[in-house]
């Protein structure tokens, strides 16, 4: 298993989006052209893509939102790789290198109906906060933050 930090030219995790887009189209319904314009991969240079035998199985990024503040984007695992802890693995070395990088706080958005991500947001110390920017009367969505360092 590895763990890579690149950015968005990454094959793999293009690879990895376009099949997160597929997924999110489907839960998104008539709002996913809204969600695709916030979710353009173009400028993320802080990309986690996870191997398990040389398959790319989960990724996530993050980009600055305001100084000392992140927001963790395109977090995704591949079906065939769900329910082994690649999520978490990816969000802890996201969270470790946003740390690196002078950070102190990640937000984050997802859907309502995405059980899956909510949980491991909360099992991974993320607090639902007000909906943010964009977000903002979005009732599909909920976000959540993290005080970087704490469990």
């Amino acid at each position: 298993m590895t763990t890579i930090r690149t950015d968005y030219t990454d094959k793999k995790f293009q690879s990895l989006v376009t099949a997160l887009d597929a997924y999110l189209s489907g839960v998104n319904g008539d709002s996913d052209g809204f969600f695709r314009e916030f979710n353009q991969i173009d400028r993320l240079q802080h990309v986690v893509v996870f191997e398990q035998n040389g398959r790319a199985m989960a990724c996530g990024a993050f980009k600055e939102i305001e100084p000392l503040v992140v927001e963790i984007k395109r977090m995704f695992t591949a079906p065939q790789g769900r329910n082994n802890g690649f999520a978490t693995k990816v969000l802890e070395e996201l969270e470790a290198w946003a740390m690196e990088l002078g950070y102190q706080t990640a937000i984050l958005e997802t859907s309502k109906s995405m059980l899956d991500a909510i949980h491991l947001y909360q099992k991974n110390g993320y607090l639902v906060i007000p909906n943010y920017d964009q977000y903002i009367g979005v009732e599909t969505s909920v976000c959540f933050s993290k005080k970087l360092g704490k469990k």
